[in-house]
């Protein structure tokens, strides 16, 4: 799904790592790789037994700071998995998939497009 501004949605799952199959599917999703984490509204992770354990501090653009919590998750899309601290949002929060989430999943955007493509094989250091 396209939007006008040139962003696009794409929809995830959101797995707990503790109770593997129990998965919730958000539609859609903003891909946003202006933000870091990835934001999901705090009533998906807590239905699915995801515990905060790490307290974030957002300074927003109009300068204010916002305080929101994270948990582990592994997030399924288009067949990918990863685990990641995923943003227990708050309403009136946008629900995003951050670019460390689509790090680890290994996709880059196609902004021709607006897809989400394999990035391909990640650098390696070699022996020497």
């Amino acid at each position: 799904m396209t939007d006008d501004m040139g962003t696009f949605r794409v929809d995830i799952e959101i797995e707990n790592p503790a109770r593997p199959g129990d998965t919730r599917t958000i539609k859609p999703v903003l891909v946003d790789t202006g933000a870091e984490l990835s934001w999901v509204p705090a009533t998906v992770l807590e239905s699915l037994g995801i515990e905060r354990h790490n307290k974030w501090r957002f300074r927003q653009a109009d300068g204010t700071i916002l305080e929101r919590w994270a948990g582990g998750a592994y997030v399924h899309v288009a067949g990918k998995r990863t685990a990641d601290d995923i943003i227990f949002g708050e309403p009136g929060d946008l629900v995003l998939l951050g670019s460390r989430t689509l790090e680890g999943l290994n996709f880059r955007v196609e902004p021709v497009t607006k897809q989400l493509v394999d990035a391909g094989p990640a650098p390696a250091a070699t022996a020497a």
